[in-house]
């Protein structure tokens, strides 16, 4: 367009999808759309996660055990690491199984397993340390290894690894990669619901989960 003084003014478009056709315009509103609504909600999760008794200490690997034969003198009492494989190795039975089981449940096998040795039927089975730890990794302050004394959630995970970086964090869909059996599962937490005082239940960590906190989306 050329004005009075006889120089080019420029025009400027206020809409540019006017340019594609209304067509084109619509199908890229639509993916826009889409790809916003996608970001904004939470992923599908792996299931419903299995609930943890947070009361209730399992063994795992890694967990070094006494057993001990508190009615028996001539039994020596046996300290053992749990292998890999989830196993110990004891003294007349061999290999047991201890992962995955409480302290109690492992001392009701065992009295049964070392009831023909047994003057009482009494088998003590004390865990003298804990392996149990998690990972905690992406948008968090200082990510890595926690080793927590106790049962932790999501929130304390995270909390052990010095918050949130708010300047990344994506705290709608933190993921939980745990493996059970012979499948890794991923479960999401919005956690930002949680922090902005929407009720849920709180969500238990097992030994060697991985908590992910993902990076927000930059459309630029």
């Amino acid at each position: 367009m050329i004005n009075s003084s006889g120089l080019v003014r420029p025009r400027f478009e206020l809409n540019p999808l006017r340019r594609v056709g209304p067509n084109v315009a619509a199908a890229l509103l639509a993916v826009i759309a889409l790809f916003s609504a996608a970001c904004s909600s939470t992923p599908q999760s792996s299931g419903v996660p299995a609930n943890i008794a947070v009361d209730v200490q399992t063994l795992s690997e890694g967990d070094v055990i006494k057993v001990a034969f508190p009615g028996t003198p001539s039994m020596k009492e046996d300290t053992q690491t749990i292998r890999r494989d989830g196993k110990v190795n004891l003294p007349i039975i061999g290999e047991v199984r201890a992962i995955g089981k409480t302290p109690v449940q492992l001392e009701k096998e065992l009295e049964s397993a070392y009831a023909p040795q047994l003057t009482s039927k009494e088998v003590k089975v004390t865990v003298v340390m804990s392996a149990f730890s998690v990972y905690v990794g992406g948008a968090v302050m200082k990510a890595g290894k926690i080793m927590p004394p106790r049962a932790v959630t999501v929130l304390d995970a995270i909390m052990e690894a010095g918050g949130f970086d708010e300047t990344r964090a994506n705290k709608k869909a933190v993921r939980v990669i745990r493996q059970e059996g012979n499948q890794v599962k991923n479960y999401y937490v919005n956690m930002k619901a949680l922090l902005e005082g929407v009720q849920s239940e709180p969500f238990y960590l097992q030994a060697h989960d991985v908590v992910y906190v993902p990076e927000k989306v930059s459309w630029f």
